[in-house]
């Protein structure tokens, strides 16, 4: 008898329309892959990797870093495991390595749904809901989360999507961001204060080359425009191609990274372009920390064209 082993990101889930196609996979409900015709969008993964660098991962209930993965809330100490040891940090979420179910499924459009217990540093129970789709506009992402719990609980969301443009180096693209300051960092990468961007190597309220420059950057006060979206956008300086990422206003920062830490093939071959509820350290600070009632239903949009 011959066994069949699994792929170590469990189900692929494919979806396409109008020439785009993106993929997701079982384990932590990730965007595995995101093509328009033959251009990958996404610099991804293949079906039988680890997610490298959080690629496509979903940051849920809280993006990026918690210092020492301690914190209050309402009362209440709370001590969530040191995911990022080097730094002691706890970093984003609790959802990246979980088997999500199929809740919904058409040819263009998949929904897929995590149920994230209580749990000794997170003792709420939240039910979690994802809808991928494609369509001509590009690939949009409407995530849904419910408060099961009988308690107020603390949330905040990301994404870790990274993107390139085939054939144009890290350092070539245009890059543009909204935002009008950024947070300073400690050598752990967490919040000791926030600077304005203007006039410096880290003002890309108009677009520029990001040359040289390191980034592993949250950009705060970002603008929204009437509509209530914002957008971060990669372009080609020699051509008219372009990716735009989008988010909806329950979005009010970003996070870029450029890929310096990575290793091997994937070192600054693409751009991590983040949208964040909250800043690093929200659980701790309270800052643009979303609180959820007892039953209460939240969902934001986001997405990315090209």
């Amino acid at each position: 008898m011959t066994s069949v082993v699994p792929v170590k990101t469990g189900t692929q889930w494919a979806i396409e329309a109008d020439g785009h196609r993106a993929v997701v996979v079982e384990v932590g409900g990730v965007l595995r892959h995101y093509s328009v015709g033959d251009v990958q969008v996404l610099d991804g993964f293949e079906a039988d990797e680890l997610s490298p660098a959080s690629a496509g991962q979903i940051l849920a209930p809280w993006p990026n870093r918690i210092r020492d993965g301690y914190y209050e809330f309402e009362g209440q100490a709370h001590q969530l495991p040191l995911t990022e040891p080097a730094r002691h940090n706890a970093i984003h979420g609790l959802t990246n390595w979980s088997r999500w179910t199929l809740a919904e499924q058409s040819a263009d459009a998949i929904t897929v749904e995590y149920e994230l217990p209580a749990q000794v540093g997170y003792p709420w129970w939240l039910t979690l809901r994802t809808r991928w789709q494609v369509s001509a506009a590009g690939l949009s992402c409407t995530q849904e989360v419910v408060n099961n719990s009988p308690a107020n609980a603390p949330w905040g969301y990301s994404v870790h999507p990274y993107l390139q443009l085939p054939g144009v180096a890290v350092d070539d693209i245009l890059l543009h961001v909204p935002g009008k300051t950024r947070i300073q960092p400690d050598n752990r990468l967490l919040p000791i204060g926030y600077v304005p961007v203007a006039g410096t190597e880290y003002d890309f309220t108009s677009a520029r080359k990001i040359g040289d420059l390191v980034m592993d950057v949250s950009f705060g006060e970002i603008e929204h425009d009437a509509a209530g979206i914002t957008e971060v956008t990669i372009a080609d300086p020699g051509s008219d191609r372009k990716v735009v990422v989008w988010a909806d206003d329950k979005f009010k920062y970003w996070q870029i990274f450029s890929g310096d830490t990575l290793h091997g093939e994937r070192f600054r071959r693409s751009v991590a372009i983040e949208p964040m509820t909250c800043p690093p350290d929200s659980f701790r600070t309270g800052r643009d920390l979303i609180v959820l009632a007892p039953g209460e239903h939240w969902t934001a949009s986001w997405g990315i064209r090209s």
